[in-house]
């Protein structure tokens, strides 16, 4: 059992690295350098979908993180 949730733990971990990879803020670093964003733009489409996969791989990489360390 603990392979199995050590497997979970690797696959949803870079499926998580690559899925914040893939989001796009549009903005970079010019906005800590004092860069404004004059509007506001809602997520739509594939981005929504990403924004979310990402929040769920994330509760996924951490309920495994914390089966792993709850299992004997």
């Amino acid at each position: 059992m603990r392979n199995i949730i050590s497997v979970i733990t690797v696959v949803s971990s870079i499926m998580l690295v690559i899925a914040v990879l893939l989001q796009n803020q549009g903005s970079g670093l010019g906005s800590a350098f004092g860069g404004e964003s004059s509007f506001y733009r809602t997520k739509r489409g594939a981005e929504q979908v990403l924004f979310y996969a990402t929040i769920v791989l994330a509760v996924i990489f951490i309920g495994s993180l914390i089966g792993i360390l709850l299992l004997p």
